[in-house]
């Protein structure tokens, strides 16, 4: 895909239609994609579809719809997690350690690496040919300092400052799992249907929640940033 039109597709999901929310600042322009970081999603995008007629990575096959529903939607959780990165093109060293769980396809992590490129990312994906994947894209765009792991979370010892979820199944058994895997004071950040709000924060009472920010072009679609409490016990 031309990368003109990917710079096109991700605009709405780039802009700061709600300032106030997540710690944006108040004036932040919209942030313009380098030349480099459009051509990296172009090549992600063009992997995709090829490994996405051999195994089932995305149900959607559309490259447009592709760009929106997962580039669109990852990006717009890197802009909440990492506000101060006013430009993709800024290299930021030592932000923090941020696990994919379930990382499928790689959203939302590979498109948070891409715009916050100095974060330690770990990719956590039990499936083995979807973790072949992942360490594909890795490679063909040159990427550095990430980690996939081909297991299941459960048995990952290490904590992290960040851990992000998205397409989750077995909801409150996932968050359980997730905020195991967050550092005391970490951040998680789900993208979720609007119906499942109720649900995460029920399960997980020792998380602060932010409020929702609704995904753009999507009527259901939200992204919800929570802070562990420090003091807060694990539920489960």
């Amino acid at each position: 895909m031309r990368c003109a039109r990917i710079a096109e597709l991700l605009e709405p999901f780039l802009s700061n239609s709600c300032p106030h929310q997540s710690g944006l600042r108040p004036r932040e322009e919209a942030v313009i994609l380098s030349p480099s970081q459009l051509a990296q999603i172009s090549t992600y995008i063009d992997l995709l579809i090829r490994w996405n007629s051999r195994i089932n990575l995305t149900a959607i096959r559309d490259p447009e719809e592709i760009v929106t529903r997962h580039f669109g939607e990852s990006l717009l959780a890197a802009r909440h997690l990492f506000p101060a990165v006013s430009s993709v093109s800024a290299v930021v060293e030592g932000l923090a350690r941020l696990a994919d769980l379930g990382s499928g396809a790689g959203f939302p992590g590979i498109p948070i690496k891409l715009w916050a490129p100095g974060i330690a990312l770990t990719l956590i994906e039990s499936n083995h040919k979807k973790a072949t994947f992942l360490r594909e894209v890795v490679r063909s765009l040159t990427l550095t300092n990430i980690d996939v792991q081909n297991t299941r979370a459960e048995a990952i010892p290490q904590t992290y400052e960040i851990v992000t979820l998205r397409a989750i199944e077995h909801f409150e058994d996932t968050l359980r799992v997730a905020v195991r895997l967050t550092t005391p004071s970490g951040r998680l950040a789900l993208l979720i249907s609007s119906s499942q709000l109720d649900k995460a924060h029920s399960t997980l009472p020792q998380v602060s929640w932010q409020a929702p920010v609704p995904v753009p072009q999507s009527q259901s679609r939200v992204l919800l940033i929570g802070r562990r409490s420090q003091e807060g016990k694990q539920v489960g």
